[in-house]
């Protein structure tokens, strides 16, 4: 597949390692020549430079025999005119553009049948918004994500010494959690992936992910001893885009405030929001802390555009007593810096963004997309589909399907019903199956059994 990127900072530069790392054939636009060259550095890609927006350019990459264009420039307007004029000048490939301001958002109609032709519009902002609002519904994991239209929730927690979770075997919590729906479908120790069979034993400092419907992750929760107290009293750094769409969505249930340097944004927000305190000055000045009782905070949460000001930010809140934290980075190698920090949670942007541009783009029926453990994992929902190739699952039973080790079955719905998966369960047309895959390499036997008929040459 050839996949045109434009833009080379760090969201195209993370959507262009995942993809090149699948053997497609990826061309990058940008008019920076130093970031170009420090991809070609990493990967076996092409680079063009230019404004993406400009037709010369576009055919200079390729857009001819381009089949998927993400535009992720650092400007909406570069984005959207490039699609303009894509669909304008060219045989049209799919096309996925990533819109921050609300002004364009808020507009049904600008993305509409008669009006710029964009087949996809990601909202970053959006979803890093709404990943941390889970994180807040359930404050003691380290993610959680949806699928299935919210029948379904993935959640993964750290084992602590001493814990609940700590020294059990896989079995030993299937018999706890038997209500056959709820399955354990990865651990990861020391950022490296192990094979979950039942007699493997979970030890602290892992990881591990859950796949369970949503109205039973409480009751897990509570079962694995990791059903936290609600969080009321709400601090947030940073007034930018997140910062503001968080604290609307949050203050009319919890106590919020936000702390914003800038005076001539801090003014506009606190215009804009209805129940939320907004605070001028330095999210890392410890005596702007001290006088809003950082030590009686439940949550702090560091979500500025700059990760040094987010990691010392959240560092010195926890330090000073708020009950938890949540970081936002932007550069995945800066979680090296956490530990000893005592920062609970990080939340990854471009890792949340990579999902919703791969489910557009993988080549199986699939629904949903969520990039794990810094991009090196996925979790996939496809759709089962009678594809009369030999390949498709429809028909077959579970223990039929010779997935390589890595792919763990999580969550099988049917009907909008989530169904338990056993051994002998067997896959109808139109189910929704949610999976594992702990190695990205993997995906492919993924994409291979769930494409419907309409894509098999």
């Amino acid at each position: 597949m050839k996949i045109l990127i434009l833009g080379a900072g760090v969201t195209g530069s993370s959507v262009a390692e995942a993809f090149a790392s699948e053997e497609n054939d990826i061309v990058v636009i940008d008019f920076r020549q130093e970031l170009l060259d420090a991809l070609k550095d990493r990967f076996d890609i092409a680079t063009v430079v230019g404004n993406a927006a400009h037709p010369s350019v576009l055919e200079q990459a390729g857009i001819d025999s381009t089949d998927i264009v993400i535009a992720v420039t650092d400007s909406d307007e570069t984005n959207m005119l490039a699609c303009l004029i894509i669909n304008a000048l060219h045989k049209r490939p799919k096309t996925i553009a990533r819109v921050r301001a609300i002004d364009y958002l808020n507009n049904p109609k600008l993305f509409g049948p008669t009006g710029i032709p964009v087949d996809i519009v990601i909202s970053p902002e959006q979803i890093v918004m709404e990943s941390i609002r889970n994180l807040i519904e359930f404050p003691g994991v380290l993610h959680i994500s949806d699928f299935a239209g919210g029948l379904v929730r993935l959640f993964s927690v750290k084992v602590v010494a001493n814990g609940f979770l700590t020294g059990k075997k896989i079995k030993t919590l299937r018999e706890r959690l038997s209500d056959g729906k709820t399955r354990v479908v990865a651990i990861f120790r020391q950022g490296e992936p192990t094979c979950v069979t039942g007699d493997i034993s979970i030890e602290t400092g892992d990881e591990v992910f859950f796949v369970a419907p949503r109205d039973e992750v409480r009751r897990v929760l509570k079962e694995l001893d990791k059903l936290e107290a609600p969080l009321k009293r709400i601090i947030i750094a940073g007034g930018g885009h997140v910062g503001k769409r968080l604290a609307l969505a949050l203050e009319k249930k919890h106590q919020v405030k936000i702390i914003e340097k800038d005076p001539i944004r801090a003014n506009k927000i606190a215009n804009d929001l209805q129940h939320t305190v907004v605070l001028l000055g330095d999210c890392a000045d410890e005596a702007l802390l001290l006088d809003e009782s950082i030590e009686s905070a439940d949550l702090f949460c560091a979500i500025t555009d700059n990760d040094g000001v987010n990691i010392i930010s959240a560092s010195l809140a926890k330090s000073l007593g708020a009950r938890k934290t949540i970081c936002l980075l932007n550069h995945n190698s800066y979680t090296k810096l956490l530990p000893g920090t005592g920062i609970d949670v990080t939340v990854l942007p471009n890792q949340e963004t990579l999902g919703s541009i791969l489910k557009h783009v993988r080549r199986g029926d699939v629904a949903q997309v969520t990039s794990l453990c810094g991009g090196t994992a996925e979790a996939i929902e496809a759709i089962a589909h009678d594809n009369n190739n030999g390949e498709s699952v429809v028909g077959r039973r579970v223990d039929s399907i010779n997935f390589p080790a890595g792919i763990v079955m999580g969550a099988l719905i049917r009907n909008s019903q989530v169904i338990p998966i056993h051994h002998d369960t067997i896959f109808a047309e139109d189910d929704h199956v949610v999976m594992f895959a702990m190695e990205k390499k993997l995906v492919s036997n993924i994409e291979k059994i769930f494409q419907p008929i309409a894509l098999i040459p």
